[in-house]
């Protein structure tokens, strides 16, 4: 006689604490009204910088190249609230950090008065705090703009979530050696695809282009 099949039913845990915050936030960019831009950028340049100033990281790279291009093209450094766009004259640059809790992502604030050195250092020390548990309130507070890399995971492309209230946010991807048309001929270069998330209440293609570009420009000659 066949036994009755004994149904595993899981185990129940319930959102609470930054995945509870998370989730919210993620319902409600989910709601708005998004589109997905990408460029290739080469990193050459971007590499090289980083090695400029000792323990700095690509990331570190990224988020003053992207202090700049908020600053070329505000539009993009803004919040929506409502029917209502809210504009910042200051970059608060936030970096997406896993932790053993779930998603976080504390803030560089004032990130486009800062050189290289200071956000590598800022970066480390709330990096840091995030994966021991350490930030406090202003520390994930304020931010006007989001960046999400998987790049050293391995994932070459993807669309990240917009940070709501935020308008816009990057996502990067593994920087990939490809063989590119150059003036002198073809040539193996450093790659990474690097996708924006815009809010179209907030944004228009063209904007988001244009941030785009802008960035794209800095990343290649960082120096």
């Amino acid at each position: 006689m066949t036994q009755p099949l004994e149904l595993d039913e899981g185990q129940r845990t319930e959102l609470k604490g930054m995945r509870r915050t998370a989730a919210r936030r993620m319902v409600a960019a989910w709601e708005a009204p998004v589109f997905h831009l990408t460029v290739e950028v080469d990193m050459t340049e971007a590499s090289r910088a980083k090695e400029v100033v000792s323990g700095a990281t690509v990331t570190d790279v990224l988020v003053r190249a992207t202090a700049h291009a908020l600053t070329v093209v505000p539009s993009v450094n803004v919040h929506v609230d409502g029917e209502a766009v809210v504009s910042f004259q200051r970059a608060h640059v936030g970096i997406a950090v896993a932790t053993e809790k779930g998603l976080t992502v504390p803030i560089i604030h004032n990130a486009d008065q800062l050189d290289l050195e200071e956000i590598a250092q800022r970066r480390r020390d709330i990096v840091g705090r995030a994966r021991t548990g350490g930030l406090v309130r202003e520390d994930i507070t304020g931010g006007t703009f989001t960046i999400s890399n998987l790049g050293m995971l391995g994932v070459t492309r993807f669309d990240a979530i917009v940070n709501a209230p935020q308008a816009a946010i990057l996502a990067v991807g593994a920087t990939i050696r490809r063989n590119v048309w150059t003036e002198d001929g073809g040539a193996w270069r450093p790659i990474a695809e690097l996708t924006l998330t815009s809010d179209h209440r907030a944004l228009d293609g063209a904007v988001a282009a244009e941030f785009l570009a802008a960035l794209k420009s800095k990343l290649e000659a960082p120096l």
